[in-house]
């Protein structure tokens, strides 16, 4: 996802950025936030339901054979209705079993899933595996909580700004919406390492201001090379 100047460039603007700080940021980089597996069983039980109703819709029928008028007794009729009417629904779920595994399939497929993902869903995903990544990676252990994640998902074009209580309770929410502007501007651009360092540099004049360096005791407390994150 990134080439090693893209990497150099990155690491050299965290480590710029936290000598005027004391807090810590971070940046990771991932394929994809989740694997959405819900997805192709969603559409997959959407075609198999409605499968039987387009074809209704298209005009196809099922009728038992004129049996009333060539002499057949009331209980023949009735058992060729019954045996019309159990081929029909053999028929119907025969198709809807089709269906199933022809759409779950199609639907599995990497680019076509994350099309007929919800956006709000990926958003979603994408959030809470940032979130996730923020405890995982100890940003909330740091001395004086002022860690800031930068997550950014390549799959789903988003990203995510997830700041520590000791940096998010002394500013405005809207503070963190120019680095995420740089980032992605970055990013629509194809540069991912310049969005990152961008990004990197405008959270540290947030943090310079709020929590700035002690010069005799500002310890690196996370790595500042970014971390990459392969699919789930």
């Amino acid at each position: 996802m990134l080439n090693d100047e893209e990497r150099r460039r990155i690491e050299e603007a965290v480590r710029a950025a936290e000598l005027r700080t004391s807090g810590e940021i971070y940046c990771v980089l991932a394929e994809e936030s989740s694997d959405y597996r819900e997805t192709p069983l969603a559409w997959a039980a959407i075609a198999a339901l409605l499968g039987p109703a387009a074809l209704l819709l298209a005009g196809v029928e099922v009728s038992a054979p004129e049996l009333l008028d060539g002499g057949w007794s009331a209980t023949q009729v009735s058992d060729m209705a019954e045996v019309a009417a159990r081929s029909a629904l053999v028929g119907a779920i025969l198709l809807q079993g089709v269906l199933f595994v022809a759409a779950g399939l199609l639907a599995a497929w990497g680019p076509i899933r994350r099309v007929l993902t919800p956006r709000p869903l990926k958003r979603e995903r994408v959030r809470g595996r940032a979130r996730e990544l923020f405890l995982a990676k100890n940003l909330s252990a740091t001395r004086a909580r002022t860690g800031v994640l930068i997550y950014v998902s390549m799959a789903e074009h988003m990203a995510e700004l997830v700041a520590d209580e000791g940096i998010s309770s002394r500013v405005e929410p809207g503070a963190w919406d120019r680095p995420m502007a740089a980032l992605i501007a970055g990013l629509k651009r194809g540069e991912t390492g310049s969005g990152f360092a961008a990004a990197v540099g405008l959270c540290a004049e947030i943090l310079a201001e709020h929590a700035p360096a002690d010069r005799s005791d500002n310890p690196n407390e996370l790595p500042d090379a970014v971390v990459e994150l392969p699919r789930l």
